[in-house]
């Protein structure tokens, strides 16, 4: 039996993301956005319920500023006490697993898709997307970027404006682009 490009997309494979089947999943998740994006502080609850309804996992005592967005939704796995400030994006194109107690800053945007190098083949409409797993009491700064496959070890500090292009080792501070470790905690 063939893969659906849904199966390959999770895959790690070369995928059409102008499947049927994708386009409709990433419209339901764009339909929850704009309902989450416009409510306000003084809803909360709403604000939980829709994450449950659009999140594969959703742990306890989440908050995310709006506006936020991503594509799917479904494909991200987020922990305990889960805080992303404005402005975040996560392009789950593959799975995202965020851990407990993560602080994203403004602006974090979280990639796992990426477009094949060779020209010829991006301009097919194919596309490529990486899982990319962050683990407990991470900080990530303002405007960083945590590219397609990245890894990032528990108790770690990403500095602002960063761009993490391979896997960050636990209990270090990296910054930098790319990110580099320039102490261990």
């Amino acid at each position: 039996m063939e893969e659906t490009e849904k199966q390959k997309m999770l895959a790690g494979k070369l995928y059409l993301s102008s499947d049927f089947e994708l386009m409709t999943e990433r419209n339901f998740a764009l339909r929850l956005l704009k309902i989450y994006n416009s409510t306000t502080e003084e809803q909360q609850e709403q604000r939980t319920q829709i994450l449950h309804k659009l999140f594969g996992k959703v742990g306890q005592n989440i908050n995310i500023m709006p506006p936020f967005h991503c594509d799917y939704g479904k494909n991200i796995y987020a922990g305990d006490g889960l805080f992303m400030n404005f402005g975040c994006i996560i392009l789950d194109c593959n799975t995202v697993h965020i851990g407990d107690n993560v602080l994203c800053a403004p602006y974090v945007q979280i990639y796992t898709a990426y477009h094949p190098i060779d020209p010829e083949i991006r301009l097919s409409g194919r596309e490529l997307a990486d899982p990319i797993r962050i683990g407990n009491n991470v900080w990530i700064g303002g405007g960083a970027i945590i590219c397609p496959g990245v890894t990032i070890g528990d108790n770690t500090t990403i500095g602002a404006g960063s761009v993490v292009v391979k896997d960050v080792p636990a209990n270090v501070v990296a910054v930098g682009n790319p990110c580099r470790v320039i102490r261990e905690l």
